[in-house]
């Protein structure tokens, strides 16, 4: 039987996005027009970033649960609680933020199993390693960030990556 991607991205395999259909179904199923819940949390995180304070690079995360019914935590970048709303520093590594995957993760319950990350860039090896350890088997992410090693990490985990773009801008032009 053929297998569809609900979201119309074929690198979307969360187990959510895939239906089996009978060879006559497919040609019945006309296009997505409305946004799947993968992109709601995209866009979720999207708008977690405008609350960041970085200077350089403004990330939002929102982790759900594996069947995309309960968002278990969220972050954005920026300096730790107490301290001023500003980077410790303006070189590029060393900013002194918190990074958005480190916030949400810290917040999120640590025997979820499952765990499906939406972040607007992808990870550093750090926030990947964390990922890992955090028990996420999903990560979707908006943009490349400046250094693939946190996906290779990922990948090397056997974390599901998904550089997500498909619906980006479908809000804006409806």
């Amino acid at each position: 039987m053929p297998l569809i991607y609900k979201d119309g991205v074929s690198a979307n395999t969360h187990p959510l996005n895939l239906l089996e259909v009978p060879d006559d179904y497919v040609a019945s199923i006309g296009e997505v027009t409305r946004p799947p819940l993968f992109e709601v949390y995209m866009r979720m995180a999207e708008e977690l970033a405008n609350r960041s304070t970085c200077s350089r690079l403004q990330v939002g995360t929102v982790l759900t649960d594996a069947s995309l019914e309960h968002v278990v935590a969220i972050g954005y970048n920026g300096n730790v609680r107490g301290f001023p709303n500003r980077c410790d520093s303006d070189e590029v590594g060393r900013c002194g933020c918190i990074h958005s995957e480190m916030n949400a993760l810290v917040k999120s319950p640590g025997d979820l199993p499952d765990k499906v990350a939406f972040v607007t860039a992808s990870p550093c090896v750090m926030c990947a390693k964390l990922m890992v350890q955090a028990k996420v088997s999903c990560l979707f992410y908006r943009q490349a960030y400046r250094d693939a090693a946190g996906l290779d990490v990922l990948e090397r985990a056997g974390v599901v990556t998904v550089h997500y773009t498909r619906w980006q801008n479908a809000w804006r032009e409806g």
